[in-house]
């Protein structure tokens, strides 16, 4: 599921063109750059997660003077290639929410590339219907992790109704929170 998810997220950067780096996204603090800049750091940040068992996540700009899709590409690449090592997913790592195997770490990094790929294809224009049954995963994943979470103390904003007929990947991002366009 997580090499799908980079490639789903890899295959909408691509996409992007330079002139919409700077359109904002439904994350109230980041533009298109800056949220591809955050999936960068957060593939970065499980490298590390993994080979340490806790990193402070990277703040600083990891997308620098290469295309965002490379940096993307380049930290995806690493990310798979970690969690593909032997004894990664029974890894213990340490999260901001306390300590979990790197299982679980790939499950988190899966939906948060998934929801901002969705979130950059809505900034973008591009068709937001993406990777239906990866989304109907992540979906219940979410429904498990965060039913009876207080969300006010999470990442996630409350609950948007969504149809139950919309596409998968628009009942995923009402669910985390997100304004669902019509």
């Amino acid at each position: 599921m997580l090499e799908e998810a980079s490639g789903v997220a890899e295959g909408i950067i691509a996409n992007i063109t330079p002139d919409q780096m700077e359109l904002p996204t439904v994350n109230d603090d980041w533009n298109v750059r800056e949220l591809i800049n955050h999936l960068v750091r957060g593939n970065v940040w499980a490298v590390q997660n993994l080979a340490t068992g806790g990193a402070p996540r990277p703040t600083e700009d990891l997308i620098g003077d290469r295309s965002p899709v490379q940096a993307f590409s380049e930290s995806a690449e690493a990310m798979i290639k970690a969690f593909s090592a032997p004894g990664a997913l029974g890894t213990m790592v340490t999260m901001p929410f306390g300590e979990m195997p790197g299982a679980g770490l790939a499950m988190f990094r899966t939906g948060d590339l998934v929801g901002h790929a969705w979130d950059l294809a809505v900034a973008t224009g591009q068709d937001r219907n993406i990777a239906p049954q990866l989304c109907e995963a992540v979906l219940e994943m979410s429904r498990q992790r965060l039913d009876g979470m207080d969300r006010a103390r999470s990442p996630f904003k409350e609950i948007v109704e969504v149809s139950a007929e919309a596409c998968p990947a628009d009942r995923l991002a009402g669910f985390l929170g997100k304004p669902v366009p019509a």
